[in-house]
């Protein structure tokens, strides 16, 4: 997988597919009766990605035609000028009008194939050229969408243990992100992010109470001991970070 920053490298790839382009081609536009009917990436999952992890993942375009599908080019585009290119789309026709183009991604923060500022919502732009002399095809920018993200981790802390029953408990813990471009896990600021409680022998947390993160994504709360239970801290995630619960800390309440 390689990085594309100029109009000129992508127009390069459409014309080694036996594209015919002309000006109008960067917008959405078709010839003949090709049609994109389905995009599917990462098994229709987000991609998340660590701080120093290599992720690999696939996408694919469906897409049919009356003489039958021949080829496609995929270019994934994201925030902050993210570009994802890659070489290699195989189609496989499910039968003589239509195809599935497939091909995968593999992207390794350490090499800055992608930047912390690009996670969020990713756009997938599709080229699929169709059998036959007369060249039909289709170019579609946002055939599809999914959302690249910043794994996130969550811990939880709920002290003293054991306390006696109307003292008070402090619970504190971090959220944290990962950074792309320093290869590790760093805060995640003015977040609001739920205490939760589950009773011993309850099979569900409830909400106690939510508060935001501070400097280094710390939390910190108090709380009064009631009953036996687990406390865990819960976020529900952004665009660009995935929703993640802490492990939870039980407390024995004398």
């Amino acid at each position: 997988m390689r990085k594309r920053t100029s109009t000129v490298a992508l127009l390069a790839s459409f014309a080694a597919a036996g594209a015919a382009l002309a000006p109008a081609a960067f917008a959405d536009g078709s010839q003949g009766d090709t049609k994109i009917t389905k995009v599917v990436v990462n098994g229709g999952k987000d991609v998340v990605i660590g701080a120093a992890t290599v992720k690999k993942f696939t996408v694919s375009v469906t897409a049919t035609d009356n003489q039958g599908i021949k080829s496609a080019d995929i270019t994934l585009n994201g925030p902050g000028y993210g570009i994802l290119t890659t070489s290699s789309v195989k189609c496989v026709a499910a039968s003589a009008t239509t195809s599935t183009c497939s091909t995968s991604f593999t992207v390794d923060p350490r090499v800055y194939d992608v930047t912390s500022d690009q996670a969020g919502t990713w756009y997938v732009d599709a080229w699929v050229d169709a059998n036959g002399d007369d060249s039909n095809f289709i170019w579609k920018e946002k055939a599809g969408s999914f959302k690249l993200q910043r794994l996130s981790k969550l811990t939880v802390n709920a002290a003293p243990e054991p306390v006696k029953k109307g003292k008070t408990i402090t619970v504190t813990g971090a959220l944290t992100r990962a950074s792309w471009e320093y290869g590790k896990y760093v805060g995640y600021t003015g977040q609001p992010v739920k205490l939760q409680f589950k009773k011993k022998g309850a099979s569900a947390y409830t909400t106690v109470k939510t508060i935001k993160t501070t400097s280094g994504g710390a939390l910190k709360t108090t709380v009064k001991a009631s009953v036996d239970g687990t406390y865990r801290y819960a976020f529900a995630g952004t665009t660009s970070t995935p929703a993640v619960n802490a492990t939870g800390d039980y407390i024995d309440v004398r």
